[in-house]
């Protein structure tokens, strides 16, 4: 009985690390931009869409979304996440990947 209770526990705290873990970050990812201001955007380039499924939500979403800015050569995210419950309290779900020329202007939010 005690190893069993042992297992559930052990098993738990693994679950609940395993969703903690972040992403290692693509080379120029942390100075992606992830905004939810429509205007910071208004001056670049869309380059794609980031929707991410329910794994990748539970795992570092913000390193998630700089990733995938990078892949497709953007640098400014904007956040288009309807609501802090559809991305379960832990980051965006849902954006679109803009090329700007200048990010000095984008701020965070």
């Amino acid at each position: 009985m005690k190893i069993k209770a042992r297992m559930v526990i052990e098993g738990t705290i693994l679950a609940f690390v395993a969703g903690c873990v972040s992403v290692p970050l693509a080379p120029g990812a942390a100075a992606v931009v992830i905004t939810r201001d429509p205007a910071a955007v208004s001056s670049c380039s869309p380059v794609g869409n980031v929707a991410l499924d329910g794994q990748q939500q539970r795992t570092d979403p913000v390193g998630q979304i700089r990733n995938e800015a990078i892949g497709l050569g953007g640098n400014v995210v904007l956040d288009t996440t309807r609501s802090i419950q559809e991305a379960w309290g832990t980051g965006p779900s849902t954006g679109v990947i803009y090329r700007c020329p200048d990010t000095n202007h984008a701020t965070s939010g």
